[in-house]
C-alpha cells in the first residue's frame, strides 16, 4: 500500500493516457492512427468526388487561358473570385500575381499547401474542345491542375472548418517555370508562421489514383551557364595566324564531360549538358568568337556549386591553352539557379500513411529521384517540406505524354484525388500535432 500511495502521479498519468487512447479510437477524425480513421479517407474522397464537375470546369477555364511567369493575372483573378464565393479570406498580391489564403483558428500550428500557376511557351498539339486559346502558350506541366486541386482543397477545408486544429495557409504561386517565384513568395512573407509545407505534382508515368513520394534529395539543383570565347579571326587558309575559338570551344566541351565521368562520385547524380554552340559564318573564315551554353544539375545544392566552379575553370583554361580568352556567366539573366528539392524524411513517412488511408496501400509508392528542377526547394530552405507526385496516366484518354510536351494531356479524374490529398495533408498533420501535444501533457502529469 505504501508503494501505491508513494507515486500517485504515475497512476494519474496512466489513467490520462488510457483516456486519451480511448478518445483517439472513438473520435472519427482523430488522426491517422485511430482505428475509426478507416472511414476518413472514403469520406474525404466522396466529398471531393461530389465537387468533380466544378473542379473540371475550373481546370478547363485555366487550361484555355494559359499565362506565362509573373503574367498570371487572369488566373489569379479566377482564384480570387472562387475564394470570395467560398468566403475564404486571402491576401493579395504576393510576387506580383500570387495569393495566400488562410483558414482555421489563426493560431499555431500552421501548415502550408502550395500550387504553381504559370504555363509554358508551347503550342498545344492536342485537338480537343478545351485546347489552349492562346497561340504559343500551353499548360503543359499540369499547373492548371495544381491550382484546381488546391482550390478544391480550399473548398473541402472550408466545408470542414470546424475540424481544422490550427491554421492552413494556401499559397497560389507564380513563376515556377524558370522564374523562381517561390523565392519571391518567401521573401514577401507568404509562409507566415508555417512550420511545414506540402505540394503535389502530376506524374505522367503513374496511373490516376496513385501517389508517391521520395525521402531526401528528390529533384535537382539546377542552373544554366553561358560562355563567350574570344580569339582572333581571319582567313581559314592561314590558321597559324589566327587564334581559333572554335578549337578552344571543342576541347572545352569534351573536357566538361570528364567532370562527370572522372570527378563525380559514381553514386552521386550530376549532369553537364552543353545545349548550344553559336559562331562563325563564311565557310572560309575562322570566327573571332564562339558562344556556348547549357545546363548544370546536381541532386545536392552543394554539388551544383562545385560543378559551377569547375565548369568555369575548365572553359577558361582551355580557352587560354589555345590563345583565347573566356568569359563564363553562371548568373544568366532570366534563368535563376534553383536549389535541390530535399524532402523531409518524417513528412515522407507521414505522406505515405495519409496516401494509404485515402487510396489504399497498394496505390502508394516510393517515388524516384528526378534531375528536373523545382522552385519548391526555396520553401524547403526555410521550413521542412514535401513534394509528392500524383498519377495522371490513362492511355485510353491519351494521358501518357511527359510534361513540357505539346502532346501533354491530363486525366481529369486526378482532380478530386488531388483535392482530397491536399486536404488530408493539412487536416491530419494538424490532428497529429494535437495528438502529440496531448500525449506530452499526459506525460508531464
Amino acid at each position: 500500500m505504501d508503494r501505491f500511495t508513494a507515486r500517485p502521479s504515475i497512476v494519474l498519468h496512466l489513467l490520462l493516457l488510457l483516456l486519451h487512447r480511448l478518445l483517439l479510437v472513438s473520435h472519427p477524425n482523430s488522426g491517422v492512427r485511430g482505428v475509426s480513421d478507416r472511414g476518413y479517407g472514403a469520406e474525404l474522397l466522396s466529398l471531393a468526388e461530389n465537387e468533380k464537375d466544378w473542379l473540371v470546369s475550373i481546370r478547363r477555364q485555366i487550361h484555355e487561358n494559359p499565362e506565362l511567369l509573373f503574367q498570371e493575372y487572369n488566373t489569379s483573378a479566377l482564384i480570387r473570385r472562387e475564394l470570395d464565393k467560398m468566403g475564404v479570406s486571402y491576401t493579395f498580391p504576393f510576387a506580383k500575381t500570387g495569393i495566400v489564403a488562410e483558414m482555421g483558428t489563426g493560431s499555431p500550428p500552421i501548415v502550408a499547401l502550395r500550387a504553381d500557376m504559370d504555363a509554358l511557351p508551347l503550342q498545344e498539339l492536342v485537338e480537343w474542345e478545351h485546347k489552349s486559346k492562346i497561340d504559343g502558350l500551353m499548360h503543359a506541366c499540369g499547373h492548371d491542375a495544381h491550382v484546381t486541386m488546391l482550390l478544391g482543397a480550399a473548398k473541402l477545408l472550408h466545408q470542414r472548418k470546424d475540424k481544422i486544429k490550427g491554421t492552413v495557409r494556401l499559397l497560389f504561386q507564380p513563376a515556377e517555370e524558370g522564374g523562381a517565384g517561390a523565392s519571391f513568395m518567401v521573401k514577401e512573407g507568404a509562409l507566415g508562421g508555417a512550420e511545414v509545407i506540402f505540394a503535389t505534382h502530376i506524374n505522367h508515368k503513374s496511373p490516376t489514383g496513385t501517389i508517391s513520394s521520395h525521402p531526401g534529395p528528390t529533384l535537382a539543383a539546377v542552373s544554366v551557364f553561358r560562355a563567350n570565347i574570344e580569339g582572333r579571326g581571319g582567313h581559314a587558309a592561314a590558321p597559324h595566324l589566327q587564334r581559333d575559338p572554335l578549337i578552344a570551344a571543342s576541347f572545352a566541351i569534351l573536357a566538361l564531360q570528364v567532370l562527370i565521368s572522372r570527378e563525380t562520385d559514381p553514386l552521386d547524380s550530376q549532369v553537364v549538358s552543353v545545349t548550344y554552340v553559336q559562331g562563325g559564318g563564311p565557310l572560309n573564315v575562322i570566327p573571332s568568337s564562339i558562344e556556348l551554353g547549357g545546363t548544370l544539375r546536381s541532386l545536392t545544392t552543394e554539388g551544383l556549386h562545385r560543378l559551377q566552379q569547375r565548369v568555369k575553370e575548365v572553359i577558361e583554361v582551355h580557352a587560354s591553352v589555345h590563345g583565347c580568352k573566356a568569359a563564363v556567366d553562371m548568373n544568366v539573366e532570366g534563368h535563376p539557379s534553383y536549389p535541390a528539392t530535399v524532402n523531409d524524411e518524417n513528412l515522407h513517412q507521414f505522406a505515405q500513411r495519409v496516401g494509404a488511408l485515402l487510396l489504399g496501400p497498394e496505390n502508394v509508392k516510393v517515388g524516384e529521384k528526378v534531375m528536373a528542377g523545382e522552385d519548391f526547394a526555396f520553401y524547403q530552405q526555410v521550413i521542412p517540406g514535401l513534394m509528392s507526385s500524383i498519377g495522371i496516366r490513362n492511355e485510353g484518354l491519351g494521358a501518357k505524354h511527359s510534361p513540357h510536351s505539346p502532346l501533354f494531356f491530363l486525366d481529369e479524374g486526378v482532380l478530386p484525388v488531388g483535392a482530397a490529398l491536399l486536404t488530408a495533408f493539412a487536416e491530419m498533420y494538424l490532428n497529429e500535432k494535437q495528438e502529440l501535444g496531448a500525449e506530452r501533457m499526459t506525460q508531464a502529469c
